[in-house]
């Protein structure tokens, strides 16, 4: 991972405000909600407060302050994610399952590793640790926007129409009359360039050649989708891949996530409640299976993801992270780096699908138009769009 070397007093602020923000997300919820997991491919609340908080514990603590004793021995098998470096976890679809602890015990050791954090990156400079502090932080903003994804799915579970920070709701997800912009074709130089953080599955960068293509300024609309379904486009099979089609029949998909169908129109589910649907603002929840279907009843497609990327600086971006059309494959000369953060991207890339861009719910200054997000090709839980290209 790259990283550009601060002072000590901006990686201290950092820290704090990274750590403070996350908590922030927590408002307003009841210890109960804390536990929810609404499915396998979520997390709870609490899962995230500690699993973030190990990560520091482990990573660094452990390693960097050799006076520091470890907050709870049992806590390095709860919330342990998916390193097998660092041993056995609990299984991931139990983890709601974690009565024990209390959240009250996970805001402790979230004070606990906190202040020694602070008591190390006082007395620290080394580059190894600073590294390792921001690619930490860097995790936890990608945690903020999986608590907000995994909270709404457990809250959308629940019958009791909960009040609490709509994740959803900006002005900034409204988008001007459609335009296309022109790219010419050419060599493009695609990956992460300049010395701040980048995750390693964005290196190197290197060239590559693009026909010529028009691509969207904005993303598709609620009003342009509600025409794909009305025009029957969840039953045509012409405009799905063979998998996406076997989807959709077996798990009986008729509308985006959150959508529902009533006497008074198309509702939205928010984490304050089914809201009427706005035309207008941009559609999200889609999978890839949807989100291809629909660019083919458009007679269209998704953009690659190096189209996107070479296009990134003409269109309007950063509401929805944007299915692409490309795999999610390693970069020439890309390498496992050794040990646990070896385990962070490369061992996932296979059978998954590269976003770009950013949401509403990803936290301030994590994107830049050379991330690779990546998800299976049903994911409908995050806050994902699409953008079309002809």
């Amino acid at each position: 991972m790259l990283y550009q070397s601060p002072n000590m007093t901006s990686i201290l602020d950092y820290y704090s405000r990274t750590r403070q923000h996350t908590l922030n997300l927590c408002q307003d919820l009841e210890s109960e909600d804390f536990n929810l997991q609404g499915a396998e491919f979520t997390s709870p609340v609490k899962w995230h407060l500690a699993h973030t908080t190990w990560f520091f514990e482990t990573m660094i603590l452990q390693k960097f302050l050799p006076t520091f004793a470890v907050f709870n021995e049992q806590f390095a098998y709860l919330f342990n994610s998916y390193y097998n470096t660092l041993g056995e976890r609990v299984a991931r679809n139990n983890r709601g399952m974690l009565s024990r602890p209390y959240v009250s015990e996970v805001f402790n050791y979230r004070d606990y590793v906190d202040q020694h954090m602070c008591k190390l990156l006082e007395n620290h400079t080394d580059e190894k640790l600073i590294a390792l502090v921001i690619l930490g932080l860097q995790h936890e903003e990608q945690h903020q926007e999986l608590l907000q994804s995994d909270l709404k799915y457990a809250l959308f579970l629940n019958p009791f129409n909960f009040q609490h920070k709509d994740f959803s709701a900006t002005s900034e997800s409204k988008g001007s009359p459609a335009e296309w912009k022109k790219i010419k074709e050419g060599i493009y130089e695609i990956g992460h360039k300049g010395t701040g953080f980048c995750f390693d599955n964005e290196l190197n960068r290197h060239k590559v050649y693009l026909e010529s293509f028009e691509i969207s300024k904005n993303l598709v609309k609620n009003a342009e989708f509600i025409e794909f379904i009305e025009d029957g486009g969840y039953a045509n099979f012409h405009h799905w891949l063979d998998e996406g089609w076997a989807w959709v029949n077996s798990q009986d998909i008729k509308a985006p996530l959150y959508w529902r169908k009533t006497a008074q129109g198309w509702m939205n589910f928010t984490t304050k409640g089914f809201k009427p649907i706005d035309p207008e603002d941009f559609v999200t929840h889609i999978s890839l299976y949807e989100s291809m279907a629909f660019a083919s009843w458009k007679g269209m497609r998704l953009a690659t993801e190096f189209e996107w990327e070479a296009a990134a600086d003409e269109i309007s971006w950063g509401s929805r992270w944007e299915w692409t059309n490309s795999a999610y494959l390693p970069y020439p000369g890309f390498q496992i780096a050794p040990g646990a953060v070896g385990e962070y991207n490369g061992k996932f890339m296979s059978n998954q699908m590269v976003l770009r861009g950013a949401s509403v719910a990803t936290s301030k200054g994590h994107s830049r138009k050379s991330y690779r997000n990546f998800f299976h090709s049903n994911a409908q839980w995050q806050f994902t769009g699409i953008r079309l290209v002809k």
